[in-house]
């Protein structure tokens, strides 16, 4: 048919053409052509310890020579105890059992139902709502993408979504609540609170079963960390309520905002931590969540142990022996302390560039997952069009340049809101920001350009 490219791949984007990559290198890609590509955003916030490290890819052969797949419903491995431990060490006190997945979405998926499961368990049937947020990203599987408040995703399935609640995460540089941080900081009267709890006695807490939501909202935000002390009250609404508390730590998890999870840095302990992404640095198809006592308990007392869930790729073998000797690189190469310290760095260079340049409005993050906030023009707060694809576009200049970002879009509304990730690997050198911020810098210029000509036009025609 017309306008069907000539090869077998369903692509993301039929009608787009993608650099075919041949192997990596650190923080670079190179394509068939051998054009470098460095990776300023880690694939997609996974790739935490850049490409082609022989360690890790030597352990994968070497599980798949001894075994390739266990079924985990009759066997298990010894790799699988191996990294299980190792996480439920790095996890907060008190969450000790690790469910492995394939994905982030799997992972998510699994900690809803979870949840579900262990109120009916404890003779609490009714309880099966789940309350998310707007602007977060959880998966695309039906529960995840229910749970999730990405407008954009959402939209085609609406009619297939679950019927789940939202409410808005605290953008304190864009209230949607139109409140002043800085009052409600003095006040301690948090509309980004309150609407929880109003949404929960407007549910009933006798309905509401779990409260999803990232510590430093990703993708749909570009990298939005919550005030000091949102998440306490979070924790003591959930508390109150008997809700089990989930902290999606799919991108954040790892080392990647300075601290093996971040919800290290908010000040909980949550009940489920989901995770994925950097626990095998890509490497392999792996994710999880790590589960409290509290819940592992009622499972064991009212189920007879038993979660009942489960897939056929749960804890493979060789993903798990992925996961193993990433985490052995992160404490070899000593990749916390590197984040740390380049991040201070790469944050210094961002906000420089934002003098030079009007069109952001914002930068803000944690660790080495920043985010920042495209606008027209700074100066009169004036948006992009959605139309105008400002970040998308953006991304492509700085990929003919020889870097690769995650732009995304609707971080306001849902539609509104134009945004940029910088996530390079976790061992990024200052070498290699400085070559970020310069690829940068000049695509903010030909973006100018570009922007120029479309106006001119606009005028002429």
């Amino acid at each position: 048919m017309e306008g069907i490219k000539k090869d077998y791949v369903f692509h993301r984007d039929l009608k787009k053409e993608y650099p075919i990559i041949t192997h990596g290198e650190g923080v670079y890609l190179i394509d068939e052509n051998g054009k470098k590509y460095l990776d300023a955003c880690s694939g997609a916030v996974a790739a935490n310890l850049g490409h082609g490290i022989p360690s890790i890819g030597e352990a994968m052969a070497e599980q798949a020579k001894k075994a390739a797949f266990v079924h985990t419903m009759r066997f298990e491995t010894k790799a699988l105890h191996e990294l299980a431990e190792t996480i439920g060490k790095m996890a907060p006190d008190d969450l000790n059992k690790v469910y492995f997945t394939t994905g982030g979405s799997e992972a998510n998926e699994s900690a809803l139902k979870l949840a579900r499961q262990y109120h009916l368990d404890a003779g609490r049937p009714q309880k099966h709502m789940v309350i998310g947020r707007w602007q977060s990203y959880h998966g695309n599987t039906i529960g995840s993408l229910s749970a999730g408040g990405d407008v954009k995703r959402r939209h085609a399935y609406t009619p297939n979504l679950l019927n789940y609640a939202h409410v808005y995460s605290p953008y304190c540089h864009r209230c949607p609540y139109d409140r002043q941080k800085e009052d409600c900081l003095s006040k301690q009267n948090w509309t980004c609170v309150t609407d929880i709890e109003r949404t929960i006695l407007e549910l009933g807490p006798e309905n509401v079963s779990a409260l999803i939501a990232e510590p430093i909202v990703g993708s749909q935000q570009g990298a939005v960390p919550p005030p000091p002390g949102y998440f306490e009250k979070v924790r003591e609404l959930c508390d109150r309520y008997e809700i089990v508390l989930i902290i999606d730590e799919v991108m954040t998890g790892f080392g990647r905002t300075g601290t093996n999870f971040a919800t290290e840095q908010i000040g909980i302990t949550p009940d489920i931590i989901t995770f994925g992404k950097g626990v095998s640095a890509g490497y392999a198809p792996l994710a999880g969540m790590i589960v409290h006592d509290r819940l592992v308990d009622g499972l064991i007392q009212n189920s007879d142990g038993k979660f009942i869930h489960g897939y056929t790729y749960s804890g493979h073998p060789v993903a798990v022996a992925a996961g193993l000797a990433a985490l052995d690189v992160y404490e070899r190469e000593m990749v916390l302390e590197n984040v740390k310290e380049q991040s201070y760095y790469l944050v210094k260079r961002l906000l420089e560039l934002k003098q030079k340049h009007t069109y952001i409005s914002d930068v803000r993050g944690r660790g080495l997952l920043i985010g920042m906030e495209l606008v027209k023009d700074r100066g009169q707060d004036l948006l992009f069009d959605p139309s105008e694809k400002a970040a998308e576009r953006l991304n492509g200049i700085a990929m003919e340049l020889g870097a690769v970002f995650y732009p995304g879009s609707g971080a306001i509304d849902g539609t509104k809101g134009e945004h940029l990730i910088i996530s390079p690997p976790l061992n990024v050198t200052r070498t290699e920001i400085d070559e970020i911020v310069r690829i940068l810098d000049e695509s903010f210029t030909i973006f100018k350009g570009q922007l120029r000509k479309d106006e001119m036009y606009e005028i002429t025609k």
